[in-house]
């Protein structure tokens, strides 16, 4: 698989005033707006205000552009240092902060798996997770598939946030006109099901954000207690 990381960037010709983090800015402002479906090479370079000539002094493909864009989102996620704020408590800021990231950036659940991850930002995250989980007593592979865990858990839980949302927008609805209409046609076929019954009053008229707050932390402290007591149990 080809990847921009691994590739030697030639130098841009003298008068060349765009740069690489005009660009990556510009693409990730097009990939908030649009998506990746309002993704190109020509609305770019439009965007830029700039010639595809000049573009492609940068970058060669959209994957290009991908592989670029991931990486500026990466550097946006926070991984507290262990010393400062505990394993548990920087576990925690670290899947908070992967959240907030993917909820701000629609797209991205959509890329994230679909190329490789070897840019600066995604090495240093990596290592700084891997220092994160090595302070609560992992060790050899059980560091990385620690953490891999609760990226997995967060990546999952806020993608199908992000496919909620983006349904609602595509409907023309707001979050609780949408969330109404679906409880209503769920009461169709409760009738006979006691216990989802039961579980669609507890949800009638609360709020869908605060129930994906709440959710998102329950599951994340249950994966955090398991990952704890999988270290004591080994102590």
């Amino acid at each position: 698989m080809d990847s921009i990381w691994t590739r030697t960037r030639p130098a841009a010709p003298a008068r060349e005033t765009l740069s690489r983090t005009q660009i990556v800015r510009t693409t990730i402002e097009l990939l908030d707006s649009e998506g990746l479906a309002g993704l190109s090479m020509r609305k770019l370079a439009a965007k830029l205000d700039s010639g595809a000539t000049s573009l492609y002094w940068h970058v060669q493909t959209k994957d290009d552009l991908i592989d670029l864009v991931i990486d500026e989102i990466y550097h946006e996620v926070d991984v507290p240092e262990p010393e400062l704020a505990g394993w548990r408590a920087g576990a925690t800021l670290f899947a908070h902060s992967l959240r907030a990231t993917i909820l701000r950036h629609a797209w991205l659940p959509d890329v994230i798996y679909n190329r490789p991850s070897i840019g600066p930002n995604a090495m240093s995250l990596g290592s700084r997770g891997i220092v994160l989980f090595r302070a609560a007593g992992f060790a050899d592979r059980d560091v990385d598939y620690a953490m891999s865990s609760v990226m997995s858990f967060v990546i999952g839980s806020a993608s199908a946030e992000v496919a909620v949302r983006t349904t609602v927008r595509k409907a023309g609805q707001s979050l609780e006109e949408w969330t109404s209409e679906v409880m209503e046609m769920a009461r169709v076929n409760i009738a006979d099901q006691p216990e989802m019954e039961e579980s669609l009053r507890r949800r009638t008229d609360r709020d869908l954000n605060a129930m994906t707050n709440e959710s998102f932390a329950f599951g994340l402290d249950a994966l955090l207690d398991g990952l704890e007591a999988k270290v004591k149990a080994r102590k």
